[in-house]
């Protein structure tokens, strides 16, 4: 049986592959954004697939409503290629999902859930830049706790720190965690760019959490909203942090192990 692994998508998409199971977050597949607020936001690198030929999937999760993570022009052709497929998401990317013919999609729990086994998924608060919930308590925007096999993965979705996230992942021991690191400043301000934790408060969250491997997310896509992976490399490098640094790049893919 495959080792399992985790594929980068570029942004935060990831593909997760058990070696029984396959499980799609957030991908971003089109050129949605860059078509829908100029080509400054075009993409700055090809996917290693599209939403008509994506490998065929057991999971599609989401973590939030922003289009290049909930992506009609991606969800689409895949949902409608692979009409079978388990989706969990928050409630404004449900109401997109219902909007191209879906409505299937479960809520996301905040207790252990199995997928499958060997599979199991939590959701915990995210803050995009802050923890925001609907009239009935259900998060708007959400990351994930993920279990494959004796390894477990925090997929943060869009985050900075905040005291409500660790509070909910608590004492769960990370292996390997995914944060954003496309900060938020003045300028990304001016664009309408909600931006994420910076490099500084992501290695901080990593350390605090305790992981072991960091992926940093969120930022190869778009011009605008980019950092550099030598930077990123540079500055882990620099602080020496507790952690290992794994950066990759679209398409390329690390084995899990526990």
């Amino acid at each position: 049986m495959p080792s399992p692994e985790i594929t980068a998508l570029g942004q935060v998409g990831v593909l997760l592959e058990t070696g029984t199971h396959r499980l799609l977050i957030d991908p971003y597949l089109s050129n949605s954004v860059g078509e829908q607020f100029g080509p400054e936001f075009n993409r700055l690198i090809e996917p290693p697939f599209n939403g008509n030929s994506a490998p065929q999937v057991d999971w599609l999760v989401l973590t939030h409503a922003h289009l290049d993570h909930t992506d009609p022009s991606t969800l689409s052709p895949l949902l409608a290629s692979q009409p079978d497929v388990q989706v969990i998401a928050p409630y404004e990317s449900r109401q997109i999902l219902r909007g191209i013919g879906f409505y299937a999609a479960r809520v996301p729990q905040t207790s252990w859930t199995d997928l499958a086994p060997g599979l199991a998924i939590r959701a915990v608060p995210a803050a995009h830049t802050q923890v925001q919930r609907s009239e009935d308590g259900e998060l708007r925007e959400v990351g994930y706790l993920l279990r494959v096999g004796a390894c477990t993965l925090y997929h943060a979705g869009d985050t900075i720190p905040d005291a409500e996230i660790i509070a909910a992942i608590g004492d769960e021991a990370i292996d390997i965690a995914l944060l954003p690191v496309n900060e938020r400043n003045y300028y990304r301000d001016a664009k309408g760019i909600i931006g994420n934790m910076t490099l500084r408060e992501a290695f901080r969250m990593a350390a605090d959490l305790k992981v072991n491997t960091l992926i940093p997310t969120h930022w190869d896509m778009f011009e605008p909203n980019s950092v550099f992976p030598e930077e990123i490399e540079l500055v882990h490098r620099l602080l020496s942090p507790p952690f290992t640094l794994q950066v990759l790049r679209t398409g390329e893919s690390l084995t899990l192990a526990g």
